[in-house]
């Protein structure tokens, strides 16, 4: 069983992550600015107040972990412009700095640099609000650092288009760049299946040095 450490925990994809990894056994170490919100409880979840934008908060959680996982938000906007790709930078800088010891990284992307049916990007598609194309393009900002990135084991792992609280029905499909979609052009999946997929990457490491997408 791994152990992993957790930023984000708090969140809807972090909750669900949490979830998913206690449940399979691993140890997990919960990483949130304030523990008291942290209403989950585990034998094997450990809980300690860190700061994803400090690399030296990074390296000290990281430290004696095989993995980190990043399910950090911004919020708004603006938000995730101030959040996204500077944690981006933090947690890279924080897991390099323990040398051979570096645990993977893991890190939750965006959908908006994924290659539609049509060949555009999701983000090109006309009459997307200014909030949305900032978080969009915030998580592609990261994703162009990450694939700088030669000396950490990264992983960055897209939703499908939508993706929402719903069922875990465990199964899913996946791709690297290009938009997962249905029979009907729909790109979605639960956040339970998104927990899963990237679990599952934890335990098989299908994906390092690289991003890829989830749908059902």
């Amino acid at each position: 069983m791994a152990k992993i450490a957790l930023f984000g925990a708090n969140g809807t994809i972090g909750s669900r992550v949490l979830r998913e990894a206690l449940d399979r056994g691993h140890q997990v170490t919960a990483v949130v600015r304030d523990p008291k919100k942290l209403t989950e409880t585990h034998e094997n979840l450990t809980v300690v107040t860190g700061d994803v934008l400090d690399p030296a908060s990074v390296e000290a959680v990281a430290a004696g972990q095989d993995v980190v996982v990043s399910a950090v938000g911004g919020g708004d906007g603006p938000g995730h412009v101030a959040t996204i790709e500077p944690a981006a930078k933090s947690l890279v800088a924080g897991v390099r700095a323990l040398g051979e010891q570096a645990p993977r990284l893991i890190t939750v992307g965006g959908a908006g640099s994924l290659r539609t049916p049509d060949g555009k990007q999701v983000w090109d598609a006309e009459g997307l609000p200014e909030f949305l194309l900032q978080i969009m393009h915030a998580h592609g900002d990261a994703l162009d650092y990450y694939r700088t990135v030669t000396d950490v084991r990264w992983t960055n792992l897209s939703p499908a288009g939508l993706i929402e609280p719903g069922e875990r029905t465990g199964t899913y499909r996946t791709a690297l760049d290009d938009l997962v979609v249905d029979g009907n052009g729909k790109s979605r999946i639960s956040a339970e299946d998104y927990a899963v997929a990237l679990v599952d990457e934890i335990e098989e490491a299908n994906h390092i040095g690289e991003r890829f997408t989830v749908g059902d």
